[in-house]
């Protein structure tokens, strides 16, 4: 009886040490996952554009514990001059609130190979993120701001 007893007791103790390292993750586990932009602000040159991602575009990126993708497309099928598509993605890091993506892939090919750092803040199901763009030789360099919710499975 008492072997049983040690032996439940050991099988307990290894539960409770794997579900405390799974927590000491270094990737959150509430930003894996899949997420719908619903707003975006960028401001720029003292100008601010907000864009709307629930009427004419849809936009998702896909986060699992090393790699992002993103995808945008127009909600009229291409069929007039909204017709567009974005995709990319790649690697990124996560130190506390600080998320940095790693861009590898990227259907405009000058945003390939730099780094974007974001500070992330999650709140239930809403993921919003804000950070500089800055691409030199595209002339680019921008305040990014997003607002996500999570696709629900």
């Amino acid at each position: 009886m008492k072997t049983l007893l040690a032996g439940f007791a050991v099988a307990i103790a290894a539960l409770a040490c794997t579900n405390g390292s799974a927590e000491q993750s270094t990737t959150t586990p509430a930003l894996v996952g899949t997420w719908q932009l619903q707003r975006g602000t960028l401001i720029e040159k003292g100008d601010t554009t907000v864009t709307d991602y629930t009427k004419k575009v849809s936009f998702i990126k896909i986060i699992n514990d090393t790699h992002f993708a993103f995808m945008q497309h127009d909600l009229n099928k291409g069929a007039d001059s909204t017709a567009v598509f974005v995709a990319g993605g790649g690697r990124y890091e996560l130190n506390g609130n600080q998320y940095t993506e790693h861009l590898e892939y990227c259907n405009d090919r000058q945003w390939e190979g730099h780094d974007f750092t974001f500070t992330i803040t999650l709140k239930g199901d809403t993921l919003v993120q804000q950070g500089v763009e800055k691409i030199e030789k595209a002339g680019i360099d921008r305040l990014n701001i997003e607002q996500y919710v999570r696709v629900k499975p």
